[in-house]
């Protein structure tokens, strides 16, 4: 099993990167702070069109038809770059009205016209004949859908179903978040996990998230570890800056790895599939935060300042990691299943 892109995953991941760094730059997320959505919607069409919310879509539904892996990929740039906006919700979104035969919304989502929001399950119930509870929801505001993700399926609703919702304050300036409480829902779209496991395609896409994470701030630390100078040297000389950035090196490759098997464990079938994606969700998770607090010493005073990046990377890793399953519940459940034979 190859677990190393192909030359055409490194063309996508280089487009993906070149037009994130160019129309959603970091300092867009300071810049849209009090705005109600973090993302600007022509500029959210631009990369609609380019393909970045419809990459594993078949292509008799307008995508790409490219495999999981190649969106691990693509999830693991815009994790490394930042990048703001309801990605994750509307690349499954469109996955669920493509496999509910709602051409039209697979139409709207693939030009840019439909972002579909995430609204997870805090307490209550998500079926197919309806839900009902109460929900936090992640980037919704503006959307015309939102996806919800129970244990035995995935479904899409129409986000006025949720019409008493009250605004959060978000730790991440680049994520939008809220809460509401539904007693009776109605379900638009529903698909079965037996039909298509959405949920640990979801686990995976947002371990491929932190993975890129990590990879950043690594970056950035070794960066300013050989630039940085104190007393006439860099601070890279000294024993405890060189092992705190071996540390990220080392869990940066371990994330990444370990999101790669799964993703190409849960493409194959294999039957340790589900145990390989939570152990991604897990690895990552651990490697993201921990990654990125070591970042923030190395750059030390100037780290913690709201001016400096560092710190957006620590609160999007906090958020990632919650996305979908806590994580005491992840390893739980990693507990209960047991390592594979």
């Amino acid at each position: 099993m190859d677990l190393l892109p192909s030359d055409e995953q490194l063309d996508i991941v280089s487009a993906a990167s070149e037009f994130i760094s160019s129309r959603m730059p970091i300092e867009d997320i300071r810049r849209r702070i009090d705005e109600p959505t973090s993302v600007d919607v022509g500029i959210w069409r631009e990369g609609a069109e380019l393909g970045l919310t419809t990459l594993g879509l078949p292509e008799e539904h307008g995508g790409s038809g490219r495999g999981l892996d190649d969106e691990v990929l693509l999830f693991a740039t815009l994790g490394q770059h930042l990048a703001t906006g309801p990605f994750l919700a509307t690349t499954l979104g469109a996955r669920i009205a493509a496999r509910c035969g709602d051409t039209e919304l697979v139409a709207q989502i693939a030009d840019g016209r439909a972002l579909v929001g995430l609204a997870e399950l805090r307490d209550g119930a998500v079926g197919p004949d309806g839900f009902k509870g109460t929900f936090d929801l992640i980037d919704a505001a503006g959307v015309g859908h939102l996806l919800l993700i129970g244990d035995d399926g995935a479904a899409l609703v129409e986000a006025a179903e949720f019409s008493d919702v009250e605004t959060l304050v978000s730790i991440d300036p680049g994520t939008r978040l809220a809460t509401a409480t539904i007693t009776a829902g109605s379900i638009l779209h529903w698909v079965p996990a037996t039909v298509d496991p959405i949920r640990a395609r979801a686990l995976v896409l947002s371990a491929a998230g932190l993975a890129g994470i990590t990879q950043a701030v690594t970056d950035m630390a070794t960066q300013h570890a050989k630039t940085r100078v104190q007393f006439g040297r860099p601070i890279g000389v000294h024993q405890a800056v060189k092992h705190a950035c071996t540390d990220m090196a080392v869990r940066a490759e371990a994330a990444r790895s370990q999101v790669y098997f799964a993703a190409a464990a849960l493409q194959a079938g294999r039957t340790d599939a589900e145990f390989q994606v939570l152990a991604a969700k897990a690895v990552a998770s651990h490697a993201a935060i921990d990654s990125c607090a070591a970042n923030i010493q190395i750059q030390g005073g100037m780290g913690y300042t709201y001016e400096h990046n560092a710190h957006l990377f620590l609160k999007r890793a906090h958020v990632l990691s919650h996305l979908i399953d806590e994580p005491t519940d992840v390893l739980a459940e990693l507990l209960e299943q047991g390592a594979p034979q």
